[in-house]
């Protein structure tokens, strides 16, 4: 099969991993640390900030001038991943959907987190698959900016229109439009070149 775009960049959060459950978690440890109230988990803005911010942003969106913002910062460095890796799950299908794909597209990874990508990967079976993993640490200004995407761009040579974007959350669409790749959305109703329920209905619009 012939592909029509060249590339596949991924979100992280929400699209390769089920992850809110240890990002509530590792939040309400840094609350916890400095005597604070648990993150209250009906508010769907706090969900939508620590499901797609990075985490100096999800900082300065609880803390912003208090001052305890940089302890909550300290507290946030003492937290361990293989901490919270056992709250985590790999989404359905992403596995065989990045074999199918795999040496006709190059894939990538776009994501806010700043650390623990490497780790993410091995642990989730996910080697071999990604050429190019952009970070909130490789960048100046993390998603919804399009840098993240532009670089990815930039490390393989290719256009906007030559990739799609697949991504969950406003903050992803936002940097879709910004760096003007094709966004398809992944179990969101969020405007898009395309909305998927199931990794697998992605080579739909790969390979036509």
């Amino acid at each position: 099969m012939t592909a029509r775009y060249k590339a596949v960049i991924y979100d992280c959060d929400g699209v390769i991993l089920d992850s809110i459950e240890s990002n509530y978690i590792f939040y309400n440890r840094i609350m916890a640390g400095l005597g604070r109230p648990e993150i209250d988990r009906l508010c769907t803005e706090s969900e939508r900030v620590l499901h797609t911010f990075s985490y100096l942003d999800v900082i300065e969106h609880f803390f912003g001038r208090d001052p305890q913002k940089e302890e909550a910062i300290a507290i946030g460095k003492t937290i361990r991943y293989k901490e919270l890796m056992p709250y985590m799950r790999r989404e359905e299908g992403l596995v065989e959907t990045l074999s199918a794909l795999k040496g006709k597209v190059e894939l990538a990874i776009c994501t806010n987190r700043a650390a623990s990508m490497e780790m993410i990967i091995e642990d989730f079976g996910l080697e071999g698959f990604f050429g190019c993993i952009m970070t909130a640490a490789k960048v100046q200004n993390p998603k919804p900016h399009p840098e993240p995407l532009l670089k990815v761009l930039q490390h393989y040579g290719i256009a906007p229109q030559e990739a799609l974007f697949v991504g969950d959350s406003r903050v992803d669409m936002q940097a879709a439009a910004a760096a003007g790749v094709p966004f398809i959305a992944y179990k969101s109703d969020l405007p898009a070149l395309a909305v998927i329920e199931r990794h697998e209905q992605l080579l739909e619009h790969v390979f036509g």
